[in-house]
């Protein structure tokens, strides 16, 4: 676009500056020049993380492969065998291209939730099944996401870990609206899974339970604050609680991890006390505390 040479220099300059401020914003709207998530090489891995680029003209999403995918099987994972069972048994629905439902992990930290999504993906990558990780910040992008895979012959999960929300963000709609079933709903061969140590993924406060209203006949009336704070969790059809570990739990854990390393049963077996204080002063019998105790102690001179 050229300005006629009789025109204000000034008016010529805000010309410009239209012209440029226009072909900027028309390379954000997605086209076949300028996809609106990038696709990578579906053969550089198993596992991909969706990362957002701002590059000099549109900001980009893409697909990055996780070049060393953590290597951990179901049978490494122990002390939860109920929710490992129900999970590996969806997932097995899920890739075989049967029904399957959307999984929320949640409850105790450092039980091995997030452990149980990668075990599932080992499990199961040779069938086909990918592995796309989203960050909360990202959720809003989850349409043009199952759009980039709908059409792809491989079964995917996408994950979202340690997943929470606060008031008004805009990845929780997003994320309401796939599992919902809306006109974006995801594919047939797409799986949202998400862990979160809060059931309900958003914060209660006291103050939500000032919509309760009690009825002469005794009945009871939710608020509508407190049912728009549970309608997500509610949205994924397989819930699996995690809960923390007992001692005799916390000790089978650290054993494992302590062969793991190499060390004997005798000294499996001396470690024990001190794995207990390892927990006392970190607060928790975590698998996560389990393996860092491990980790700590196989590393001393006594390996």
């Amino acid at each position: 676009m050229s300005a006629p040479s009789s025109l204000d220099p000034a008016l010529i300059a805000l010309l410009h500056k239209a012209e440029s401020l226009v072909t900027r914003l028309d390379a954000l709207i997605p086209s076949a020049d300028h996809p609106a998530v990038l696709a990578p090489d579906w053969s550089a891995s198993v596992a991909f993380r969706y990362r957002k680029r701002q590059s000099a003209s549109w900001a980009l999403g893409r697909l990055e492969p996780v070049r060393h995918v953590g290597r951990i099987r179901y049978e490494d994972i122990l002390e939860i065998d109920v929710q490992k069972e129900r999970f590996a048994r969806n997932l097995a629905q899920f890739v075989a291209g049967k029904t399957a439902n959307n999984v929320l992990l949640s409850g105790a930290r450092g039980t091995g939730k997030s452990s149980l999504v990668k075990a599932g993906l080992q499990a199961h990558a040779d069938q086909g099944l990918r592995l796309i990780e989203v960050d909360k910040a990202d959720l809003i992008d989850l349409p043009d996401l199952i759009e980039l895979v709908s059409g792809r012959p491989e079964r995917f999960i996408v994950f979202c870990d340690d997943l929470s929300f606060e008031e008004g963000e805009p990845g929780y709609k997003a994320l309401k609206s796939i599992l919902d079933g809306t006109v974006s709903a995801s594919g047939d061969n797409v799986l949202i899974v998400a862990t979160s140590n809060r059931r309900h993924l958003l914060p209660e406060y006291m103050s939500d339970n000032k919509g309760y209203k009690h009825t002469e006949d005794g009945e009871l009336h939710p608020g509508e604050v407190v049912e728009e704070k549970i309608s997500l969790s509610d949205r994924f059809g397989l819930w699996i609680s995690f809960y923390p570990f007992t001692q005799d739990e916390f000790l089978a854990i650290v054993g494992q991890w302590l062969r793991h390393f190499g060390l004997s049963e005798a000294a499996i077996e001396a470690a024990r006390p001190e794995a207990l204080i390892w927990a006392l002063e970190r607060g928790s019998r975590s698998g996560r505390i389990a393996h860092q105790f491990a980790r700590d102690h196989a590393g001393r001179d006594h390996v």
